[in-house]
Formats: structure tokens, sequence, C-alpha cells
């Protein structure tokens, strides 16, 4: 593992594994400082009653106090929980959905258009989540095409993109990363990625309690920003928010959030406990962001 972790952090470090890239050195503090935190739990297919989501999104709510971080805050939720949802959070954080069609209206039976969400004042979607493209078959080119009527409707999206385990292990972290983040992106205007997150999430660490080491996701999340300011310019790439997920415990995140590439985290199974969850909202830094 040690030999996979040191392979992994030379690779990703390396233009000459990838597409030629911009070159980009590690954050300095002030751009740490600009973008924002963004910590934000994703409900899955969880809870089982709209009292239980009730009880959840205010305890929640309730652990944002005035000496929390100076954070974004979002939950994404059921589609039949998000209005209860955002009355119980009382606009203390963003009530967020799971996901969206890319088609507005039409004879698609169960699906949620963007113009429903934002009707009922749904504003973050996430798009890309790996169970949606394991068990669902949600393809590059159909995640792209929510990302884009997401724009389109002058809403926000946070895709999430990552590896495979035996991606992972074949040392392919940041080739599947730069082509999900092409093709995920494709046809979005620079003037549109400040109403765009990344997550990054790898497959493997999602709900298995494996977390990558700080080192690999600080590594990952410097060679995503390389493919953004590739894709777009260094300011743009600077600007972008990148997310970890993936197993995101009140253990792990203050370490976490301490490196200067990660600025927010997408939590699964925690965000269904409010005490850590209200944990990882107040995250504490302990390594200074250089």
């Amino acid at each position: 593992m040690k030999f996979q972790i040191l392979s992994l952090i030379a690779l990703v470090g390396s233009t000459s594994a990838f597409a030629p890239f911009v070159r980009f050195e590690r954050s300095q503090s002030a751009l740490c400082a600009a973008r924002k935190p963004f910590i934000s739990g994703n409900w899955k297919l969880n809870p089982q009653t709209k009292e239980e989501a009730v009880q959840l999104a205010s305890e929640i709510a309730a652990s944002i106090n005035p000496s929390s971080p100076d954070a974004d805050v979002a939950l994404f939720v059921p589609y039949v929980f998000i209005e209860a949802a955002m009355e119980a959070v009382g606009g203390k954080l963003q009530v967020g959905a799971e996901g969206v069609v890319p088609e507005m209206k039409g004879a698609f039976t169960g699906a949620v258009s963007a113009s429903m969400l934002k009707s009922v004042g749904v504003q973050w979607t996430l798009a890309g989540h790996s169970e949606r493209r394991v068990i669902f078959g949600e393809t590059d080119e159909y995640i792209n095409g929510q990302v884009l009527k997401l724009m389109e409707m002058g809403m926000s999206c946070m895709l999430c993109i990552g590896e495979s385990e035996s991606e992972f292990e074949q040392n392919l972290a940041g080739a599947v990363c730069a082509v999900q983040l092409k093709k995920g992106l494709a046809g979005v205007p620079k003037e549109s990625m400040d109403r765009i997150c990344i997550a990054y999430e790898p497959v493997w660490a999602i709900g298995t309690g494996k977390v990558a080491t700080p080192e690999i996701a600080q590594a990952v999340h410097a060679e995503c920003r390389r493919i953004l300011a590739a894709m777009y310019d260094q300011e743009t790439a600077d600007s972008v928010r990148i997310l970890y997920g993936g197993s995101v415990t009140p253990e792990s995140v203050d370490v976490l959030m301490a490196q200067p590439d990660i600025d927010g985290a997408l939590v699964g199974g925690a965000s269904l406990d409010s005490s850590k969850f209200g944990r990882i909202i107040n995250y504490e830094s302990v390594l200074e962001k250089v």
C-alpha cells in the first residue's frame, strides 16, 4: 500500500503521465483563503420517513453557530424531503437535490427536471456521483447534459468525479479525473464556473470506511486544478472549489481540510448522524495551508 501511495503521488505530480497540462504549483495561502470552504452532506436513500428527515435537518442546522468556520454548508437530500428540510433548517444552510435529468418535460416517468427543482427553491444539485454512474448507468455525456441544463437554468452544480479501486491500483486516478472533468464540463463557459464545484470521490473510499490519505487527496486535487487550468485558465482553476468525498469522518476532516487544494467535503454516512456531521461542519484546521 505504501508503494501505491508513493507511486500515485509521483504520478499525479508528473505532467508526463497525462496530456500536456499547464504547470501548477501548490496553492498560495491567499488563494486558499479566497475559496470559501464548502461542507456538504449526501443523504442518498436515507432517512426512511419525513419525520426523521426533519429531525436530522433541524439537528444539523443547530450545530451551526457563531463560532463555526466561515463556510458554505449544504445537504443533498431525497426529492420528497427537500421542502420539509428547507423549512427545518431555517435558512442556516442550503438544501439541494441528489440528481436531475437533462430533459425539461415529457414522457420520462420518475424523472425530476431542473425547472421543477428550481420552482421549490433548489439552487444546488449533484451530478456524476459514482452510484449514479455505476448503478444507474449514467454516462459522461448524460452527466454533461445535466450540468449544461443546470447552467442554463441559472442553478449550481457539484460535479462528482473519481476512480475505482482497480484504477487507483493502476495509478490511473489522474487520468480518470481528467476524462470525467473534460467530458462533464464540455460546453460550460468560463463565466459559469463560479456555479460549479468539483467533488473528488475515490470510488474505493465511498462507504467502505477507507479514506485516502491527506497526501493522496491533496495530490489528486492539485492535479484536478491543473486540468482546470488547461481547460480554462489559471484564474478559473484557482477559484473553483474542489471538495473531497469518501468516508469523511470527524477523525479525518481536520487534516483533510488543512490541505491547500482541499476546499471542503462531500460527506455520506456521517451526514446521517447530526453529532458527527456537526463536528465536520465545525472542523478545526490542524495544519497551516501553505
